[in-house]
């Protein structure tokens, strides 16, 4: 099945009998892999302000906000991957958080290249015509947005009901509240204006960027740079403090960074958001490595939660 639009053309491929159709969030479409579903949502292109305005409360110096216009519309899962999917798919869990109880948690511990390497080319074989790969980072946070420009997609602040953090720190001298200490199951928080559960917290989401500083100029349909030493991860997780989980928020590890030394560890927080159809749009789902690899900086080496 294919989506058009008078103006941008294809905007989508599907293939076999999952739900295709329209809701309150918007145009919605999905698959499965045996009876595990994942439902997607349609993200229309437009132009927003990407980074954050310099009286932003805990702001980094490498959110320098630009105008960035994405030409052409794309589909985001409306959820990070759940461990139900990556089980289907790969046939183990790699999760700290996993129990009989918790298939719709998501998965967590794997690195950027068992996402792009290893669960992408297998989940493309096993639904044909699905094309999925990562968003890029503006992409991400475009989609994150929903054309709010706040800190948050739910405004100025947030509040545990909200987003899974962790609530002993909260933004701009809030209130404190709940800390989990855990993942909660996907879609289980409130959906942002476009219908994408837990873009703020629970998980940190690779995006298929290398990392690098923006130029603070204009840019249309921006991929990060060709080559580095980290990929990009976004939106905060369930250990981190309400500010590091901003719209705007920008976070790094080296694409091999998978630990499992416990529910101390940081990649304890690390998962992902499948984009169907992204590699037709960059052309591979398997991106070269480097020929040198930089080390990570100072804010991708495990930071305390309130980091």
């Amino acid at each position: 099945m294919r989506w058009r639009d008078a103006e941008h053309g294809v905007a989508g491929r599907w293939v076999g009998d999952w739900p295709v159709g329209v809701d309150e969030f918007g145009l919605y479409a999905g698959f499965a892999v045996g009876d595990i579903a994942q439902r997607s949502r349609w993200i229309e292109p437009g132009t927003f302000l990407m980074g954050s305005p310099g009286n932003e409360t805990d702001r980094s110096d490498d959110e320098t906000q630009h105008v960035v216009r994405l030409s052409r519309g794309y589909w985001l899962a409306d959820t990070a991957c759940t461990q139900a999917m990556w089980q289907a798919v790969m046939g183990d869990n790699a999760s700290n958080f996993k129990d009989d109880r918790r298939p719709r948690n998501p998965v967590e511990q794997v690195s950027w290249k068992d996402v792009v390497q290893e669960f992408v080319p297998r989940l493309n074989r096993l639904v044909p015509g699905l094309e999925a790969g990562l968003p890029s980072e503006a992409q991400w946070e475009y989609a994150c947005r929903a054309g709010t420009q706040t800190a948050f997609s739910f405004g100025e602040t947030i509040t545990p009901e909200q987003v899974n953090y962790n609530g002993n720190y909260p933004y701009k001298g809030g209130r404190k509240g709940l800390n989990r200490q855990h993942t909660v199951p996907v879609g289980s928080l409130p959906a942002n204006e476009w219908g994408l559960y837990e873009m703020h917290g629970n998980v940190w989401e690779w995006c298929s960027d290398w990392y690098g500083d923006y130029d603070g100029g204009s840019a249309v349909d921006p991929e990060g740079p060709e080559e580095g030493g980290v990929r990009v991860l976004r939106g905060g997780s369930w250990f981190i403090g309400a500010g590091r989980c901003r719209s705007a928020f920008r976070y790094l590890f080296e694409p091999g960074f998978r630990y499992h030394a416990g529910p101390g560890d940081r990649s304890v927080g690390i998962g992902f958001r499948l984009a169907p159809g992204r590699a037709s749009m960059v052309g591979t789902t398997r991106p070269a490595e480097p020929a040198a690899r930089a080390r990570s900086p100072g804010r991708g080496t495990r930071p305390g939660p309130e980091g």
